[in-house]
């Protein structure tokens, strides 16, 4: 008796049918962003509304994550995956690259999220993003409640020569007030304007550098750091000319010579100025952790010349002069040296000493711009509170001239993506290392 044969179709209808039996039989291997008992996002949802500033971010669909950054309060972040996860009643919204929070922080939208190409804080002409002020020397006081401002009792005392920066101004019986971005409101006539600053370092071209493998090139720029550089004829202390120099003047480097026991930079025919009157960066080796091959980016901080230069591999970009720790190795006012990563990144950080009993003088700078830490509470950072670049001057951070503070932050890793006000680093993008000697 002859076997009847499935047609061809038919055998692959039911194959289908039994395997489908089988993989319900199974185990559910869905993708690791759909979880099935997650709830739908109502129809017509493109982004979630974030409810409160500084929202934080966390890298994983639970509450006790880790922080991945935070968030500014109204940005409309995109939605990439709903789920479930402890420590959240609704679900938790994967709102960027490893980043998580819980529904109840946001409102769910129908309008399109942020631009990516966005940044929180604009670019401004003097690197600042907000107008800071500094209290005068009768101090001031600061109130919760525009209407309640030398009515009520202050919210905060101020002390002379503290920082704050103003977001807006309004007038209250004749009198100007400003808000601080901390939403408090001080008497205007209480505060004095910090001057803007336009030094900035310099982008240094591919061919900068000699190709010696010395690992001590000199870079042939140089920056003026007196406040008035003597310009002389020769490498003598004696051929004085009628020229000179102006303070943060980059001049070009074109010899380096020793003449009794003094350092001299020729900047042209005939004309020399004092090596003690200038700061003149060197390309240094990258550290073992840099991978030179790929141009990974890294920042080498020399604290004897006190600049500044970043790299990309082996190949300087840009350089600049800084302010580092103006107390000895070891002390909590040196700026560590070695080699480390930067661990977190805000567009601003309040420092202040208020803390410290033993303290000479108390200081509070509210919303410093462009922070990278990268040794505990040691970090890169704009200032505005001094010129004193070229010279040691801090409390232990990397101070930089506002523009180059700027620069630096959205040139490092880890990236901030819009509507973000920090970011920690994670293991596809690291930290930038940050070498200090």
């Amino acid at each position: 008796m002859m076997k009847r044969r499935l047609p061809a179709f038919a055998a692959l209808l039911l194959f289908v049918g039994l395997a489908v039996r089988a993989a319900r039989a199974e185990p559910s291997h869905s993708p690791p962003w759909i979880d099935p008992g997650a709830p739908q996002l109502p129809a017509g949802t493109r982004s979630a509304r974030v409810l409160l500033d500084e929202q934080p971010l966390l890298t994983a669909p639970w509450a006790t994550a880790p922080r991945r950054g935070a968030v500014l309060r109204d940005i409309h972040l995109p939605i990439f995956a709903v789920r479930r996860g402890a420590g959240c009643r609704g679900s938790f919204l994967e709102v960027g690259p490893t980043a998580w929070l819980c529904d109840d922080a946001v409102a769910l939208a129908d309008l399109p999220a942020v631009d990516a190409s966005r940044r929180v804080l604009a670019e401004n002409p003097d690197g600042l993003p907000f107008r800071y002020f500094f209290v005068g020397p009768d101090g001031s006081s600061a109130y919760s409640r525009l209407e309640s401002a030398e009515v009520d009792t202050p919210a905060m005392q101020l002390e002379p020569g503290f920082a704050v920066a103003i977001t807006a101004e309004r007038t209250l019986d004749g009198a100007r007030y400003g808000r601080t971005n901390h939403n408090l409101w001080v008497p205007m006539r209480d505060l004095g304007p910090a001057r803007s600053f336009a030094f900035q370092g310099e982008t240094l071209p591919p061919d900068s550098t000699s190709t010696s493998t010395s690992t001590s090139i000199p870079i042939p720029i140089a920056w003026v750091v007196s406040d008035r550089a003597r310009v002389f004829s020769k490498p003598n202390a004696l051929a004085i000319t009628s020229a000179t120099k102006a303070r943060f003047e980059l001049v070009p480097v074109l010899e380096e010579v020793e003449s009794n026991r003094r350092t001299f930079l020729r900047i042209g025919d005939n004309a020399w100025i004092a090596g003690k009157d200038a700061r003149h960066p060197t390309v240094a080796e990258p550290p073992p952790e840099i991978d030179q091959a790929a141009g990974e980016r890294w920042i080498d901080v020399d604290i004897a010349t006190q600049t500044l230069v970043a790299y990309e591999g082996k190949r300087p970009v840009f350089a600049t002069i800084v302010s580092t720790g103006k107390g000895r190795e070891g002390t909590p006012q040196a700026t560590p040296k070695g080699t480390h990563h930067i661990w977190i990144k805000l567009l601003t950080s309040d420092m202040d000493n208020l803390e410290d009993e033993n303290a000479a003088r108390y200081f509070r700078i509210e919303n410093v711009p462009w922070v990278q830490y990268f040794s505990k509470g040691v970090g890169l950072h704009g200032a505005f509170w001094h010129r004193s670049f070229g010279q040691v001057r801090s409390h232990g951070c990397v101070n930089l001239a506002p523009l180059d503070a700027q620069r630096l932050f959205w040139w490092t890793g880890p990236h901030v993506p819009a509507g973000w006000t920090a970011v920690f680093p994670t293991k596809p993008e690291p930290g930038t290392v940050v070498r200090v000697r």
